[in-house]
């Protein structure tokens, strides 16, 4: 299994990132995938996560409205979309995936909220 993330950064107040990642190993249309962040010192938080076939979604109460999870079976990718970014949204993004038995993680992208 091996999931890729991408598309973390540098971004003001009030801006946007997506998030990307690319999932191989496993067949990606037969497991829900969730997306996590971590504050270094913190516990990992869950932010949001989506069915195999994206009809159940979740998110955490402090990114709803503003993050949206979404899927595309086709390219084996799950994607986050981030609005209206606060400073305390700053984290390492991971995503998540758990087939055969056990969670496997992405190495994480880091996001950085700050003017």
């Amino acid at each position: 299994v091996q999931l890729v993330e991408s598309g973390g950064g540098l971004v003001q107040p009030g801006g946007s990132l997506r998030l990307s990642c690319a999932a191989s190993g496993f067949t990606f249309n037969a497991y829900g995938m969730s997306w996590y962040r971590q504050v270094t010192g913190k516990e990992r938080e869950l932010v949001a996560a989506i069915s195999r076939g994206g009809g159940t979604i979740n998110y955490a109460d402090s990114v709803k409205g503003r993050f949206t999870i979404s899927r595309d079976n086709a390219k084996n990718t799950v994607y986050l979309q981030m609005n209206t970014l606060k400073p305390e949204d700053t984290a390492v993004y991971s995503c998540s995936v758990m087939p055969f038995g056990r969670r496997y993680w992405g190495q994480g992208t880091q996001v950085t909220v700050s003017s």
